[in-house]
């Protein structure tokens, strides 16, 4: 029988390893909490012919040592686009990165395909692994992936009908030597594209435009602003056009912000790309809801308002989460991703009434903080969430109006699971503590 490696039990390897099996691959699964360790699993690769890497996991010696024997190594999306092409599934593929936006955008693309009539799921980086989808679901007009650059690495033949890349800021820095290395994966989701395919481009996004030479598809060109004569979406007069046609009232955007404006710019021109009218489009789109952990308003305390943003693991979006609000309290802190920290404190002094520290980074903000004058008497380094809502129940005076905003600009993994269960535990905290009786 073949012989398969996956490196980590994640979503990802659990999806790959579920598809080899099935397609008749003995899989060696190494985990070192569930599968055998990294050091018995390079004992086991003179007998391996495919090795794949989860996303999350490291270039180890393992992988390493795979390379140098001369085992094809790869990631689970290109497992998973090999097998549609070799069991002839052919539903169309749309797949989005970004630093910021890729989950809104996801979503929604998949709830207004939903909409429209077609038969669509989404995967990726969100919800079920792609190699598990396609296991599953043959018959479906569109699968919707959301990538994160981790996930394009190892890309060798997969290839996108129509693929996105909806903005790029710094971030994964603990990850890639440089950012441009960063940038440079994100695009990788425009490999293998040809004239029939089509990309989205964002061209108000000066990296996104650095790297148009990798197009090959049929470009479409958005941004906020009206930037180019042959532009295909913009906003204007607070109207959001497609080329000439107006498409709907920025003002009645159920999704609020200027970040969910630009990530409506992407959403539409999918839908005129596959034909779905301005008219389905706009009522799907003013009235979709907003999505757990993301700009979430889920708890009132007399005139105080909570706001989960969990999703906001990087700076730039927790600068879009504080722009959306009027002197909000900010809670913010996590994983140390080596990111600067410097364009943080400066939106945090411009715009933030106090601040509430968390994590292993937590010193380092207050450090930057302190730097430029934000008065450190409005800083409180707490650690962790449960110290947090303590002393916002000692503070918070309910008759006054605030905003209470959890978006912490890093990853969780040094005390969550992940930004779910982040967000989930800070809203479980909230309601308990702030409840209050008859």
């Amino acid at each position: 029988m073949k012989k398969a490696m996956v490196f980590g039990g994640g979503v990802s390897g659990n999806g790959a390893k579920k598809l080899l099996e099935n397609i008749g691959y003995e899989v060696i699964l190494v985990d070192d909490k569930i599968g055998v360790s990294s050091s018995e699993g390079i004992k086991l690769l003179p007998e391996i012919e495919i090795f794949i890497k989860s996303p999350g996991t490291p270039y180890s010696e393992l992988v390493k040592d795979a390379k140098k024997m001369g085992i094809e190594v790869i990631d689970e999306v290109e497992l998973a686009y090999r097998y549609m092409k070799d069991f002839g599934i052919k539903s169309k593929i749309i797949a989005i990165t970004g630093t910021n936006g890729k989950t809104t955008t996801t979503t929604k693309i998949k709830e207004l395909l939903d909409y429209a009539g077609f038969r669509v799921k989404y995967a990726g980086n969100i919800g079920t692994s792609f190699a598990e989808l396609v296991l599953e679901n043959k018959t479906l007009d569109y699968i919707v992936l959301e990538l994160s650059s981790y996930q394009l690495e190892n890309v060798k033949e997969f290839k996108a009908d129509i693929a996105i890349v909806i903005n790029l800021a710094p971030d994964h820095l603990d990850r890639y030597e440089k950012v441009e290395d960063y940038y440079d994966a994100k695009f990788n989701i425009a490999n293998n594209q040809g004239k029939e395919d089509n990309f989205i481009l964002n061209i108000g996004c000066a990296e996104s435009v650095l790297r148009k030479d990798k197009i090959n598809a049929e470009l479409y060109k958005v941004s906020l602003n009206l930037l180019d004569e042959f532009q295909d979406a913009y906003v204007k007069s607070g109207k959001l056009f497609f080329r000439d046609e107006y498409i709907l009232d920025a003002s009645n955007l159920s999704l609020k912000g200027r970040h969910n404006l630009e990530n409506t710019l992407f959403i539409v021109t999918v839908g005129k790309i596959l034909g779905i009218s301005a008219d389905v489009m706009r009522e799907f789109l003013y009235h979709t809801g907003s999505l757990e952990h993301r700009m979430e308003k889920f708890f009132d305390y007399g005139e105080v308002i909570f706001i989960n943003d969990s999703k906001g693991t990087n700076v730039e979006s927790t600068r879009f989460a504080i722009e959306a609000y009027d002197n909000p309290i900010l809670i913010c802190g996590g994983v140390d991703k080596k990111l600067d920290l410097a364009p943080l404190a400066s939106i945090i002094k411009e715009k933030v009434k106090s601040v509430y520290l968390i994590g292993q980074i937590a010193p380092l903000i207050e450090k930057e903080l302190l730097k430029i004058d934000y008065p450190s008497s409005s800083i409180y380094n707490c650690g962790k969430l449960e110290e947090v809502v303590k002393l916002l129940k000692k503070n918070l005076n309910k008759d006054l109006k605030e905003v209470v905003l959890l978006s912490p600009a890093t990853a969780s993994f040094d005390q969550f699971k992940n930004y779910e269960e982040r967000g989930k535990i800070f809203k479980k905290l909230i309601v308990e503590n702030f409840t209050e009786g008859e």
